[in-house]
């Protein structure tokens, strides 16, 4: 995946309605370090999470927000057809 990449974020079943509940989309992005992507330690082993911009302000599943950029573990994230 690159940069301009269209994506959606989808919902985690085993997770509520979370991460975001709207499945929103968007595209990936170079992150504040200049960097697409970054790993994530996590229990169950090294996860990669992208730079998503949103196409419009998103809450989160806690209600927080709104945020116009987030990270997003990958296995979240489906690729939009173009």
């Amino acid at each position: 995946m690159n940069a301009g990449t269209r994506v959606r974020i989808r919902r985690d079943p085993e997770f509520g309605p979370g991460p975001w509940s709207d499945e929103p989309t968007g595209a990936l992005v170079l992150g504040p370090d200049g960097a697409l992507f970054s790993d994530l330690q996590t229990p169950l082993g090294i996860r990669r999470q992208y730079w998503v911009e949103f196409d419009e302000p998103q809450f989160d599943a806690d209600g927080d927000g709104p945020y116009v950029l987030s990270q997003v573990l990958d296995k979240y994230i489906e690729v939009l057809d173009e």
